[in-house]
């Protein structure tokens, strides 16, 4: 098994909101970009709500980062066999240096996690050693957009991340 590094964020200083994901898929990770795989909601979801009008990857990560929203994952590395939160191997987890993301973003005050494995690892590994105002933030689970996540339909699913409108994140 092969040990898998994830992305730096999307971000700038400025941003108001931060979305965590868990780590990127083999498609993400062999593309070099956030949420690639083709039947992956997120972008589609995340252009409609905020009016992205960039059909190129770049493009639509600029546009998001003006609107003050970054884009992580919770884990930095971990052991996966395959793309699905349940391969990753939880007693090989390292998670990202949210102490330092968070005092280099001093306007987040909201995290949201895009599906319960993010949340869970944030909950269990982060969030107890967080000191200060990022320990208070407002931490709330959205449905994955993952296309394993076939529960919910890509509407509903964004009926749910329409809260993300609601933050005065624009």
């Amino acid at each position: 098994m092969t040990r898998i590094r994830g992305f730096p964020s999307i971000s700038r200083p400025d941003a108001r909101v931060l979305i965590l994901g868990s780590m990127p898929s083999r498609e993400s990770l062999t593309q070099q970009r956030y949420y690639a795989h083709p039947r992956n909601g997120f972008w589609p979801i995340i252009c409609d709500l905020f009016d992205l009008t960039g059909t190129d990857y770049a493009q639509k990560v600029q546009q998001l980062e003006i609107r003050g929203i970054a884009v992580w994952d919770v884990l930095k590395t971990c052991f996966r066999t395959g793309s699905l939160d349940s391969d990753i191997d939880n007693s090989s987890i390292v998670t990202n240096d949210f102490q330092t993301f968070f005092m280099q973003h001093p306007q987040i005050r909201r995290v949201f996690f895009n599906g319960a494995k993010a949340e869970s690892i944030y909950l269990k590994h982060v969030l107890p050693g967080l000191d200060g105002l990022p320990a208070t933030f407002k931490l709330q689970r959205l449905p994955s957009t993952s296309p394993a996540h076939a529960s919910l339909s890509l509407d509903e699913k964004k009926a749910a991340w329409r809260i993300l409108l609601d933050q005065d994140v624009e």
